[in-house]
């Protein structure tokens, strides 16, 4: 059990009454958290976090943005919440951002106990649920990061929760993607890609959202968007950097509740498609900009996924020669490399990554 609280005399006291049921690590700040579990080999299981954190105690967003860490550290870790600033705002977007409880203070200590056995039930319970075959998604290369990125899409494929993934223009992420959908429980369900980039504002928000008869010009008949075509699948959403502001909270209320309306509409409908956002972009910089909204990157970042570019992956380019050169056999032998082509082939840092055929 991780339990992450600044204040000595509860820390403490907690650490001391759950020690009896569980090993307890006591950190006090999310800078500790991070040395800890990356000293660690065998990763916590619980996770129970007070929300006022070093820097700002009296501010809930140290505690947030540690819910999405702890996942990225271990997507099956179950993170209970506990905290004085339990108003419904602050319950409902640690819930949102991947908490699985949220228990005020001050608690009854039997209590706690409780609900944190119950999520280690849980926990025991998903771990020997039956596991579907794993699909091969086309994924080339055996190089360490690509082991990495291996182990990332299968331990996030089955979350419910938001993903983003980032990397260079051309590095995979489509790919990568496609990998999360086809390897999960949704891939019976539609999976839907858009691109972001490729449409005006109001066109885009027609396509994702739908519109009603009438709602502009040329909606000559009523039609339904991405989200609703999806169903319980996913939907992609490419170079999600791109999208408008005036979008973006329309966006961040679907990941937020699942809600949105059709154009043109004013019957509430809900969204049960599992988001996978993709961009080449710094959204972290885009923020500061004011170019990209704070809470929709806090949203869809709880789980994160970096495509490593080909220059990271020296080893495997030699493998996607290969690969290129048995694609295109059917037009002939393109050409050959001798040892020193191939030593300057592995040398070339490959700007432009990897163009799929």
């Amino acid at each position: 059990l991780l339990l992450v609280d600044d204040d000595p005399l509860i820390g403490e006291s907690l650490a001391f009454v759950l020690k009896e049921s569980f090993s307890v690590d006591l950190v006090t700040t999310r800078d500790e958290v991070k040395r800890l579990l990356y000293g660690r080999a065998i990763l916590p299981q619980l996770a129970l976090v007070d929300l006022g954190l070093p820097p700002s105690p009296h501010s809930p967003n140290e505690g947030f943005a540690l819910i999405p860490e702890l996942l990225n550290f271990n997507p099956s870790i179950k993170i209970l919440i506990l905290s004085g600033q339990d108003t419904q705002e602050n319950v409902r977007h640690a819930l949102t951002l991947g908490a699985v409880d949220f228990i005020p203070k001050p608690c009854d200590m039997e209590l706690l106990k409780a609900r944190l056995k119950h999520q280690l039930m849980i926990l025991d319970a998903e771990r020997h649920k039956p596991q579907a075959e794993q699909k091969e998604c086309g994924q080339i290369g055996n190089s360490v990061v690509m082991e990495t990125l291996r182990n990332q899409i299968q331990q996030f494929a089955n979350s419910p929760f938001s993903v983003l993934i980032e990397g260079e223009s051309g590095s995979g992420k489509e790919l990568v993607a496609q990998c999360l959908h086809t390897q999960s429980q949704r891939t019976k369900a539609p999976c839907l890609i858009v691109n972001c980039a490729a449409f005006t504002s109001e066109l885009l928000e027609a396509q994702l959202f739908g519109h009603a008869k009438g709602a502009f010009t040329s909606a000559i008949a009523a039609r339904s968007g991405f989200f609703e075509e999806a169903t319980k699948g996913s939907l992609i959403l490419d170079e999600i950097g791109e999208m408008p502001l005036q979008l973006q909270s329309k966006l961040l209320r679907v990941l937020e509740n699942g809600e949105y309306y059709r154009l043109g509409e004013t019957k509430v409908r809900q969204s049960q498609a599992r988001i996978i956002a993709s961009t080449n972009r710094d959204l972290r910089a885009e923020v500061i900009n004011g170019q990209f909204r704070n809470d929709l990157y806090h949203r869809l970042s709880v789980l994160t996924i970096k495509v490593p570019p080909l220059s990271e992956r020296e080893e495997d380019k030699l493998l996607l020669l290969q690969h290129f050169q048995k694609f295109y056999s059917e037009m002939g032998t393109l050409f050959s490399l001798d040892e020193e082509a191939k030593e300057s082939w592995k040398a070339y840092n490959f700007p432009g990554n990897i163009a799929r055929p």
